[in-house]
């Protein structure tokens, strides 16, 4: 079992509290001691240059698939040369009315050495072995969904 750390920091940056006016700003400090910006979602009154925890919460779940599928990739010899990706989140009320992360449609794109390349059909079953292996999409609810360049 592991065990990772997260602190956050938060201070008020004026005397009006009001739902409008606070600040949505914070510091976000990882185990490895990298601090991040972070705030609400420009549509929830936060700062746009900033993280939010809806791409956060986007970024890990692509990072970890990536990270999985890097690993499939290795144990089967095969030799990447780089892997891209663009990770989309849609977010809307769910069957309990309530808000949430809906869907993730990851768009991986991996450049394999030439010398030693996946079928089309190995590539997808590495991409699916990869989502059902993630630790971060075996602990969330949300629909993830891969979508190959063709």
């Amino acid at each position: 079992m592991s065990e990772y750390t997260v602190s956050l920091k938060w201070i008020s940056e004026s005397n009006d509290f009001s739902y409008k006016n606070y600040s949505r700003t914070h510091e976000l400090k990882f185990g490895g001691g990298i601090v991040v910006k972070a705030s609400a979602a420009p549509e929830y009154l936060g700062k746009p240059e900033y993280v939010n925890p809806e791409e956060a919460f986007i970024a890990s779940l692509a990072s970890c698939h990536m990270l999985t599928f890097l690993a499939i990739a290795s144990y089967k010899k095969y030799s990447i040369k780089s892997y891209e990706g663009n990770a989309v989140g849609i977010v809307g009320k769910n069957d309990s009315n309530k808000m949430a992360v809906l869907k993730v449609i990851l768009r991986p794109v991996v450049e394999f050495d030439e010398a030693n390349k996946p079928s089309e059909d190995d590539l997808n079953k590495m991409h699916e072995k990869a989502h059902a292996e993630c630790f971060i999409s075996n602990s969330v609810l949300t629909a993830v969904t891969i979508e190959l360049k063709k």
